[in-house]
């Protein structure tokens, strides 16, 4: 009898549950958001059609990047857009990695402008301008454009060759067009969740 009473409690419970919907997620296959579908299928692309960018393109790239997070909001970064067939060929002067690219995004940070962790005096101007390039990335991808990361650079060339980025530490080059290749054989290669996470 006693069974029979709390089953009907469970089933109440359960009615109302469903009523207000609260168990919807628990009832609904999961669903892969659009931003880990973006992520999973971004790539490092080293090969670009000579196809243009647009301006609208460039704007939304550069958009995402100007809204990316950084320490404190202190913002110590800047980004120059290569894109000129001029400044394209002298950009090869520091870096054998543009792959053709019709437009180079380079992102240089500010220490003395970026947040300190005070603990240990830790800089944030790098991660910060990690944080842009990635969402240069990310957009550029949410695009349907090939995009590449590039830290092999002469950065002593490469502000040499451009005197606007005096001041700045050049971080990261991101080459970015339309693809020509697909991803290749190690894209999907990654740790597997037991190796790459730990719980405390």
């Amino acid at each position: 009898m006693k069974n029979k009473f709390l089953k009907k409690i469970s089933d109440i419970t359960n009615i109302h549950k469903r009523a207000a919907f609260s168990d919807l997620p628990d009832r609904l296959p999961y669903k892969e958001s659009v931003f880990l579908a973006l992520a999973k299928e971004r790539y490092s692309c080293r090969q670009f059609k000579d196809t243009p960018l647009t301006d609208v393109q460039i704007n939304h790239i550069l958009e995402a990047a100007r809204v990316a997070p950084t320490a404190a909001n202190k913002q110590p970064v800047h980004v120059w857009v290569v894109k000129s067939p001029e400044a394209l060929e002298k950009l090869k002067g520091a870096t054998d990695y543009t792959y053709g690219a019709p437009v180079v995004f380079v992102v240089g940070a500010k220490a003395d402008a970026a947040w300190v962790r005070k603990y240990d005096g830790k800089n944030g101007a790098e991660i910060d301008a990690a944080i842009v390039g990635t969402h240069i990335m990310l957009e550029a991808s949410a695009l349907g454009l090939g995009n590449v990361w590039v830290g092999s650079f002469d950065p002593a060339k490469l502000k040499a060759d451009f005197p606007e980025m005096e001041g700045w530490e050049p971080v990261c080059l991101f080459p970015v067009g339309v693809p020509a290749v697909e991803a290749g054989p190690n894209h999907a290669k990654r740790q597997s969740k037991e190796e790459f996470k730990s719980e405390l």
